[in-house]
């Protein structure tokens, strides 16, 4: 009988590909100052232990400024440490010490909004003239015909309660979360926002960080117009996936990213939820596309 033979992708080697990961969470691996929250001396304390393990690269849930919201997906500040996590300094010297000892470090990183605390947002709210108005997703209110009641831009539901858009009394507009209403959606049709988020990831690329874990990376694009989403239950909110989850410009911007990256040799995982076309997925992580090394998903 003749051999059945398939055909191969050529292999194109990659370090990450042979890595075992090792995720921390900071705020409870190890307390090194006695006020009972993890801290980074104290991940830098168990760094033997962690390369004692056999892993190859470290991955922190997020450390950046944050108010804590939703755990540090909330970020204030892109270019700071959350400070009862500890300092720059002190995460300089933790990639010193995972380098050291031949360990590479991946950072959480969200993109996709921040927190209400960061500067971007607190220019943006306060004036409709402000140059950063148009770093986020702000929209007039609906006006019910038959009551005169105010409405919502449209029918999105927020991931955590609620309508996905939040009033803004002082400027009388609504501005679009997904989230909570303390995390506004960046506007990623604003040239302005893709550049600053391209400068942040080389920043901490030229900082000494090996890669990103992207948190919910397919919603940075949303359907022009934002429309209404399908009816599917009873009640005015609707998920509205269809509209954010692989957005027209989704593609256009992982590999603004992946562009990056490559600079680097660093490596990339997106967390894509809400994906039901493999299609979208293998364009994400094609090893030809130049977006991203590996996804998170959870439906399939």
């Amino acid at each position: 009988m003749e051999k059945l033979r398939c055909r191969r992708s050529p292999v194109r080697k990659a370090w990450w590909k042979e890595s075992s990961v090792y995720q921390i969470y900071p705020a409870s691996f190890k307390d090194s100052n006695g006020d009972g929250i993890g801290d980074i001396p104290g991940i830098i304390s168990k760094l033997d232990y962690i390369a004692w393990l056999g892993v190859d690269l470290v991955w922190l849930s997020p450390v950046l400024q944050s108010p804590q919201i939703d755990m540090g997906y909330d970020i204030s500040n892109y270019r700071d440490i959350h400070p009862p996590y500890g300092s720059m300094a002190d995460h300089d010297n933790l990639i010193r010490g995972l380098h050291d000892r031949g360990l590479k470090y991946v950072m959480d990183l969200v993109v996709n909004h921040t927190s209400s605390e960061h500067d971007w947002f607190k220019q943006s709210s306060s004036s409709k003239t402000s140059k950063f108005r148009d770093w986020y997703i702000w929209r007039p209110a609906r006006i019910d015909p038959d009551t005169g009641a105010r409405l919502p831009p449209n029918n999105w539901e927020s991931f955590f309660s609620g309508s996905a858009w939040q009033w803004h009394e002082p400027s009388q507009e609504y501005y679009l979360h997904l989230f909570a209403s303390e995390q506004p959606d960046l506007n990623w049709d604003n040239p302005e926002v893709v550049k600053a988020v391209h400068d942040l990831i080389r920043f901490w690329l030229d900082r000494g960080v090996d890669g990103f874990r992207l948190d919910v990376i397919n919603f940075i694009s949303k359907t022009p117009g934002l429309p209404d989403a399908t009816l599917r239950k009873p009640g005015f909110l609707q998920a509205g996936m269809e509209h954010f989850a692989c957005g027209p410009k989704l593609h256009e911007h992982l590999q603004g990213i992946g562009a990056i990256l490559q600079e680097y040799d660093a490596f990339s995982v997106g967390e894509m939820p809400g994906v039901y076309d493999e299609r979208e997925l293998a364009n994400a992580v094609g090893q030809d596309r130049g977006e991203l090394g590996m996804a998170f998903q959870f439906e399939m």
